[in-house]
């Protein structure tokens, strides 16, 4: 027995049983006590792993078990800084990473000795550039106007612009830093369903209001949505726009619950909640069930808000319910501003690993088919579309606009620029670097001032590197980018213009039976406009 507990798996323990015993008359003195209480210590905890029944690791291997778990703790950490390769997108790479910090500090940007993509691999995708360059264009030209005949109020927007990020998910100095940022270089920043706060107001930025399930911030005491509030709030100029939000990328078809814990006095005054009470965002809305419905609810807002442009988000998923909607426009006429397409690879504060890697569609196919299927209705020159999914660098951006956007919305790359790095503590209230927390001692790492400026470079670094990149190609303006400027590889000895590789609808096409794309023909006939279920169910 004796043998046993001094090799192998009991060796650590046994060693602090005996020096526990052995150091105050080997060593003595003050130098043999403070050993032994170090070892008595180690020797309790042995002694509980022993007799607790919750791990079996430190059962088989008391004291020296609790090795695993700590360096379970910091596995993250060590892996970023000293094992994750450039290129590993976890979910974001060093090299995209590092891009933005540098734009957002004003440092350069460029890279030695070439890239570090393999031009060869199947999937690499790249611009042609022209022969007949043209001038750099003043990227404070990239602006496009959203609001259709409909509107009486159109906005005219940045193609980049921050993506939804509600307050209580990010700290009051992000959401103020972000605010201010969006002011000085000149676009707009998502409110996120959690209504429109005080520090999103605080330094008069644009704003996009978001409304989803819960209608936080105009909404009656049984969840319901409150006409008196929404026009209350809308009315102030610093609201530009409104998003009626039908589901998120990273978890769509799922609602959201904030703990009572976390429902604070300003939260709860936000969104118009009890204070420490549990907040449920449903899954769905309450004011509407059907397509007409929802676009009768967006007339009510557009009227509601005297005008000002109104739209939806969401993730696609069954695609004939977007088909469903598109009909709904040709049935009642009423026709959204603008639609903003999250995909899939979308961020967010928490969500079940099964809806973050395996529910929704990705931001390039989901952005693809929302604009063909405009397209094919006859109603895309009416209608403005976002994209929002993991777009960082100019040809990120580059790339949506080529297959159908008209402006781009990034969440993760705005947080980069506030000095995120990615530990992927967001739904532990303990983040590092005070971003994604509540805890006021954390949040005041955030600076404002410093940080705002951060934001304002960013954006603007990024456009005059969009702007470098349209002028290589022989374009002025990201409406110009078309399928034909960008090439994908196919093979290891093949390249293929997108015009080549994606299908693209003409016109009207889905109107006309004879002349219809078979892939799209099939999904359109399953779209209802009276209902999100297909017509075969």
């Amino acid at each position: 027995m004796l043998k046993t507990i001094m090799s192998g798996r009991y060796a650590p323990f046994a060693a602090c049983l005996l020096s526990t015993v052995a150091a105050p008359i080997a060593i003595g003195g003050f130098t043999g006590a403070a050993i032994a209480l170090s070892t008595a210590l180690l020797s309790a905890v042995g002694i509980h792993d022993l007799i607790q029944r919750k791990h079996a690791i430190t059962r088989n291997y008391p004291v020296i078990g609790h090795l695993r778990f700590l360096i379970e703790s910091f596995r993250p950490e060590l892996r970023q800084y000293l094992f994750e390769t450039d290129s590993e997108k976890l979910p974001f790479s060093r090299t995209q990473r590092s891009l933005v910090y540098a734009r957002a500090k004003n440092e350069p940007d460029q890279r030695p000795f070439g890239t570090i993509a393999d031009t060869y691999a199947s999937g690499y995708e790249f611009i042609g550039h022209s022969i007949s360059t043209v001038p750099v264009a003043d990227p404070a030209t990239f602006r496009i106007k959203i609001g259709n005949e409909q509107c009486q109020k159109p906005y005219e927007g940045s193609v980049l612009n921050i993506s939804a990020m509600s307050f209580g998910a990010l700290s009051a100095n992000a959401i103020m830093s972000l605010n201010k940022g969006a002011k000085l270089g000149g676009f707009a920043q998502d409110t996120g369903e959690g209504s429109i706060s005080p520090y999103h107001r605080e330094h008069g930025g644009d704003l996009v209001w978001q409304i989803a399930s819960g209608y936080f911030g105009c909404r009656n005491e049984d969840g319901s949505f409150n006409e008196l509030k929404f026009a209350d709030q809308v009315a102030d100029d610093q609201v530009k726009m409104i998003e009626v939000k039908l589901s998120q990328g990273a978890k769509p078809g799922h609602g959201g619950v904030l703990p009572a814990h976390k429902v604070s006095p300003e939260i709860a005054e936000t969104r118009g909640i009890p204070v420490g009470k549990e907040c449920i965002s449903p899954s769905s809305h309450s004011t509407f069930s059907d397509p007409v419905g929802l676009l009768n609810f967006i007339a009510r807002l557009r009227l509601l808000s005297d005008g000002k442009p109104v739209g939806f988000k969401l993730a696609i998923g069954q695609p004939w319910e977007f088909m469903a909607i598109v009909k709904a426009m040709m049935e009642t006429n009423i026709i959204p501003d603008f639609v903003v397409i999250d995909g899939s690879e979308g961020g967010t504060g928490a969500a079940p690993v099964e809806f973050s890697d395996h529910v929704g569609m990705p931001l390039r196919e989901a952005l693809l088919f929302a604009h063909n299927t405009l397209v094919g209705a006859g109603l895309r020159d009416q209608i403005k579309i976002g994209a929002s999914g993991k777009i960082i660098s100019a040809f990120d951006m580059a790339y949506m606009f080529a297959i159908g956007a008209d402006w781009c919305n990034s969440a993760r790359g705005f947080m980069f620029s506030l000095g995120c790095i990615q530990a992927q503590s967001c739904h532990t209230n303990r983040c590092p670097t005070g971003i994604a927390t509540q805890d006021p001692t954390r949040q005041r790492a955030v600076v404002v001032p410093d940080k705002a400026e951060r934001v304002a470079n960013f954006h603007r670094n990024t456009l005059h590197a969009l702007a470098e990149l349209l002028s290589s190609a022989g374009l002025s303006h990201p409406s110009e980018i078309k399928p034909h400027h960008v090439f994908r590889r196919t093979s290891a000895n093949e390249t293929k213009l997108l015009s080549e590789v994606q299908i693209f609808l003409k016109p009207g096409e889905l109107l006309d039976s004879r002349n219809i794309n078979d892939t799209y023909y099939k999904t359109w006939k399953l779209a209802k406009h009276d209902s999100f279920s297909a017509s075969h169910a």
